[in-house]
Order: C-alpha cells, then sequence, then structure tokens
C-alpha cells in the first residue's frame, strides 16, 4: 500500500532541517525520490536558505566513469542502481557522520564530533561532462547539516542499506506522475536529446528505476508533497 503523503511548504520544509541541525553533533539528511521529482532543487534551495551552517553532497557524485560503464556494458542503462560506486558514497556518508559501524546495515554508533580544521571532500557530477569529478565540494568541519540527495538512498539491498543507518533523516519527496514525467522529459531534452528519445527515456529506463525507488518509500521519515 503507497505510504500517504504530507503537504510540506518550503518554508516549514526548511524550520525542520534547521531544527535538524541544531539537534547536535553533525546531522546528515537525506532526500530520496524518483526522477524528476524536483530532489536536487529542493536540496539545493535548503542548503542555500542554511547558509554556512549547511553543505550539499549529491548522491550523483559516485556515478561511475563513462569509460566503465561502456566496459561494465552498463552504458544504456546509465542511472540505474549498478551504475554508481554504492560502497564508495556509503563510505564518504560514514566518514562525514563521523560514525562508526558494528557490521549491521542498520546499526551505527552515535556520531562523533568533527575534527576542529577537519574538511572532507567530496565529488561532484558534471551534466555538461556526464562525468564526476573527485574533491570539488569541500565540507569544513563548521558544517552541522549535510543534506544528500539521490534515487536510492533508501534501497534495502547492500551496500546502500547501510546509508539508512547513518542518515538521520530521510524525506521521500513525492510528485505527481504526469508531472514528474513531463518534467523529466524536458530535461533530457535540455540535455540534447531529441524530443521521441527523450519521452521514450523517461518511460523506459527511468521508469524501471522510478519503479524500484517508489518501493522504499515506506523506509523515510516522512513523503513529502511540496505545495505553495
Amino acid at each position: 500500500m503507497p505510504v500517504p503523503a504530507e503537504p510540506y511548504t518550503f518554508e516549514q520544509l526548511v524550520a525542520r532541517a534547521r531544527a535538524l541541525a541544531e539537534a547536535g553533533p553533525r546531522q546528515l539528511l537525506g532526500i530520496a525520490g524518483a526522477p524528476g521529482a524536483g530532489k536536487s532543487t529542493l536540496a539545493g534551495r535548503l542548503v542555500a536558505a542554511l547558509g554556512a551552517t549547511a553543505a550539499l553532497v549529491p548522491m550523483d557524485g559516485f556515478h561511475l566513469a563513462e569509460a566503465e560503464l561502456h566496459r561494465l556494458g552498463r552504458h544504456d542503462r546509465k542511472g540505474a542502481l549498478d551504475t554508481f560506486d554504492g560502497a564508495g558514497f556509503v563510505a564518504l556518508m560514514r566518514r562525514l557522520r563521523g560514525a562508526r559501524t558494528d557490521g549491521d546495515d542498520e546499526a551505527v554508533t552515535a556520531p562523533a564530533e568533527p575534527s576542529v580544521g577537519d574538511t572532507v571532500y567530496a565529488p561532484e557530477f558534471r551534466r555538461e561532462l556526464e562525468e564526476s569529478i573527485a574533491g570539488a565540494i569541500a565540507v569544513p568541519a563548521r558544517v552541522r547539516l549535510v543534506v544528500t540527495e539521490g534515487n536510492y538512498l533508501l534501497v534495502p539491498a547492500p551496500p546502500w542499506g547501510q546509508l539508512r543507518g547513518l542518515l538521520d533523516q530521510v524525506w521521500f519527496l513525492d510528485l505527481d506522475a504526469r508531472e514528474r514525467l513531463r518534467r523529466l522529459t524536458d530535461r533530457h531534452i535540455g540535455f540534447g536529446r531529441p524530443p521521441a528519445e527523450a519521452s521514450a527515456r523517461a518511460r523506459g529506463t527511468d521508469q524501471v528505476n522510478a519503479d524500484l525507488i517508489e518501493t522504499t518509500a515506506d523506509r523515510s521519515d516522512v513523503v513529502v508533497r511540496l505545495v505553495g
């Protein structure tokens, strides 16, 4: 049964994120959802509203390189679960949190205070290159809230299942299916795909990914429908 979405204004989400940032040692907030739901836009707006206390570290920085996708025969499915370095992403989230796991995918010890002067560097995916650039995102020790966004934050399969225990909150962003497909198609057109190819991609590979992602909504803290 689908998890009902709760309506939130952007201002309410900012207040919720700010409260999380003030909850104690560095907190990690995940924003999950299907392709085209608006995760990256919402995450970017939240971090901008919170200022220097927050930093954005998207999952997309862990796309496998183009050459590696071709070597593995997965390039035509770029964006699928197995086209990311999931273990690398989990390792970065653990480092950002400053915690250790005890071997259980869901169990994480209390987070340690980040050391003064420590800056963690994360990769950033550049769409104009279709590649990730290592060390492009700096997260200084002063950052109290790390916001990450991506399709697969709630997938229980290894190694992704470790993420739920590392993230203090995960919001699942919901959007009307027709509007989501329209946005996704327009995005592909904006990346240079012809309209027919863009539509086929949104309703093909992207929809296969979306079907998987929708099954993970019940592992979130809240399913959000942005209003206003």
